[in-house]
């Protein structure tokens, strides 16, 4: 089980981001949180927040920085839009090996660096309807910041 917290974030492949902050700032009036580099999945991600300070949804930008990175590939097939539903999840280790033990399908089998100081692991789209899931576990001082 994944013992989801919260959604997380939702997160949305891009060719770019400098050509997206328009729409996110200027139409949707999402708050721009900052952008870094995640060399490891050769992705550059920037978090938009939207709703109240206390309770913002988070929206994940995902740009390639690589023709090989999987986002690339993602939007070489499917297109810019919907990559992934992340959702908050604590002992994530635990998580994905209750998981394995029940069969469900993992991309990721043991955490991974993920953004915005979290562990990460994907579900396989193909165990949960389609949707790329994420499983983030907030590091640190940020795991008590970002879910109480």
């Amino acid at each position: 089980m994944i013992r989801a917290q919260g959604v997380n974030h939702i997160g949305i492949a891009v060719k770019s981001i400098d050509a997206q902050r328009a729409f996110y700032e200027n139409v949707l009036g999402a708050r721009f949180e900052g952008v870094e580099t995640v060399a490891e999945q050769k992705v550059r991600v920037a978090f938009y927040a939207l709703g109240p300070e206390s309770n913002p949804v988070r929206l994940e930008i995902l740009e390639p920085t690589a023709p090989d990175s999987p986002i690339a590939g993602f939007i070489e097939k499917r297109g810019e839009g919907l990559h992934h539903v992340a959702y908050t999840v604590s002992d994530l280790p635990a998580r994905l090996a209750e998981l394995k033990a029940g069969g469900v399908r993992l991309i990721d089998e043991a955490p991974r660096s993920g953004a915005h100081h979290t562990r990460i692991a994907f579900v396989h789209p193909k165990a949960s309807m389609g949707v790329l899931t994420e499983l983030c576990e907030p590091m640190g001082e940020h795991a008590a910041r970002n879910h109480p």
